[in-house]
């Protein structure tokens, strides 16, 4: 103990003690660089003064497009968890594992302070609720879990969301964001693009609307099925979306690419995208779209909630017999 310790006074050391700052108090915006409040960018969405939209949780999603920010969470079916006993620096299972920890944790802090459940056991989420009114099931693509590749779960998720949307006459609106298929699983990931492109035929032929929302990246087999099959295609800002990335084909076609390639602003010039839209508009442009292709829906829904809200008039029954023998 020296003697500046021993004069200071005990208010003075609280003072001056060193405080700890969290170490996710900035996020860095990746397209300025500048620093920004986390704080402020959670209540803008994460999307950053610059633009930039950063990736965000099925949880957030949920929360930017449900109205009231409530829904039902859906439970999607198990499947095998290594076909095919893959194993490359470390066992398929154990990726898994920690990609279940990793997305744990994110829920742990997502729902410290309350919120609606969901149910997530690999890398897509389901849920159904209404988003202007007009009944939707909605389907999110989570990259934090193992970049969002396609397997044998996510296609079987897939394919229940859209069957659960038939059921429930409900438009069925994915959010996509994938590395493309998941190697660990091999050619059974691949079975699961035509799986994917018999729902979506199945929901044409009923005549249900079927939406694509394409974020940041959507790419691989995702792209080459369900992500470009929608009957409107929506883009977030600045997403990429390709088959393969920007670097494998300059080294194929050994040409430099025209600036912008494979961005959603580029893909929008060739026809391949209906709407860039930002994220904070995303819920208004679901709405009015929706609500011209299941206009029905909502006036039937409306429609119920009136009937209900009726009060009911009760005819006693002396009136009911004098009635009958007049």
């Amino acid at each position: 103990m020296n003697w500046i310790t021993k004069v200071t006074p005990p208010g003075l050391k609280t003072m001056l003690a060193k405080k700890e700052t969290p170490d996710d108090l900035w996020v860095k915006c990746p397209a300025s660089g500048e620093l920004v409040y986390k704080t402020d960018l959670e209540e803008n969405w994460w999307v950053t003064p610059a633009g930039a939209h950063m990736r965000i949780s099925p949880r957030t999603r949920c929360r930017l497009l449900f109205d009231e920010e409530r829904w039902e969470p859906l439970a999607l079916p198990p499947v095998p968890s290594d076909p095919l006993k893959f194993k490359d620096d470390k066992p398929y299972p154990a990726r898994i594992k920690a990609a279940k920890a990793k997305i744990a944790a994110r829920e742990k802090r997502e729902t410290e302070n309350g919120g609606a459940p969901l149910l997530q056991d690999d890398c897509m989420v389901a849920a159904y609720g209404k988003i202007g009114g007009v009944p939707t099931v909605l389907l999110v693509q989570d990259f934090d879990f193992m970049g969002g590749s396609l397997g044998m779960a996510a296609g079987e998720a897939f394919v229940t969301a859209a069957q659960m949307a038939l059921a429930r006459k409900a438009a069925f609106v994915v959010c996509t964001a994938s590395g493309g298929a998941r190697m660990q699983e091999g050619t059974l990931s691949l079975m699961q693009m035509p799986r994917t492109t018999l729902a979506v035929n199945e929901l044409a032929e009923a005549k249900l609307p079927y939406i694509v929302v394409l974020t940041d990246p959507t790419s691989g087999g995702v792209s080459a099925s369900y992500a470009m099959l929608g009957d409107i295609h929506l883009a977030e800002p600045g997403a990429m979306i390709a088959f393969s990335g920007p670097r494998v084909i300059e080294q194929t076609i050994r040409e430099s690419l025209p600036k912008g390639f494979q961005r959603s602003e580029f893909l929008r010039e060739k026809g391949q995208v209906d709407i860039v839209v930002d994220r904070r508009e995303m819920k208004a442009t679901l709405t009015r779209i929706l609500s011209h292709l299941l206009p029905n829906s909502r006036r039937r829904d409306d429609a119920r909630i009136t009937a209900l809200s009726q009060p009911k008039t009760h005819v006693p029954k002396a009136a009911e017999t004098k009635g009958k023998s007049a």
